[in-house]
């Protein structure tokens, strides 16, 4: 089997954060191995703001999946993790994407790679900054470090908390 290297973003702001983080990350090691985890990042809700803040995290790994078949799991992980359809942008127990899937790009009703809104998000880019500053995603013509700090002061509210492993259960505590 040809692994890819794959990155994704993690995400949720309902429940016991870190636990959901926590739990999302024993569900992809099946389909993932996983070779860099960043830090935990509290984030500032951003369009529906009237919801908790997130907790936002990024991984780089290897995948024998390809993309549509990485997406169909990551979506069955949510689904068994919780995860209930709601309004875009509101709140979420999970929240899987994949930002890049090596080399990747695609476009078509199901799956666009690399994720179109990765370079608007700093929720994103700070933590993907932390263990992939130099990674350049398909298309982009500029690595993770340059596409940061061309935001400026746009693209949200972010603050690094640590590891996971040093967040304490039940930490649903908003910005």
């Amino acid at each position: 089997m040809t692994l890819r290297p794959v990155h994704l973003c993690l995400g949720t702001n309902l429940g016991d954060r870190a636990a959901n983080l926590r739990a999302a990350l024993a569900a992809l090691a099946d389909d993932l191995r996983v070779t860099a985890l960043s830090s935990v990042w509290e984030t500032a809700p951003l369009h529906v703001l009237d919801q908790p803040a997130f907790l936002n995290l990024t991984l780089a790994g290897e995948t024998g999946l390809d993309g549509h078949a990485l997406l169909a799991r990551l979506k069955r992980i949510e689904h068994d993790l919780g995860r209930v359809a709601s309004v875009r942008y509101g709140p979420r127990l999970i929240d899987i994407d994949i930002l890049c899937l090596g080399a990747v790009v695609c476009a078509d009703p199901v799956l666009t790679l690399p994720h179109p809104r990765l370079a608007e998000r700093r929720f994103v880019l700070a933590p993907l900054a932390e263990i992939a500053p130099g990674l350049i995603p398909p298309g982009l013509g500029r690595d993770v470090a340059a596409l940061l700090a061309a935001l400026g002061e746009d693209g949200g509210a972010v603050r690094r908390l640590g590891p996971l492993e040093s967040l304490a259960p039940a930490s649903a505590a908003a910005l």
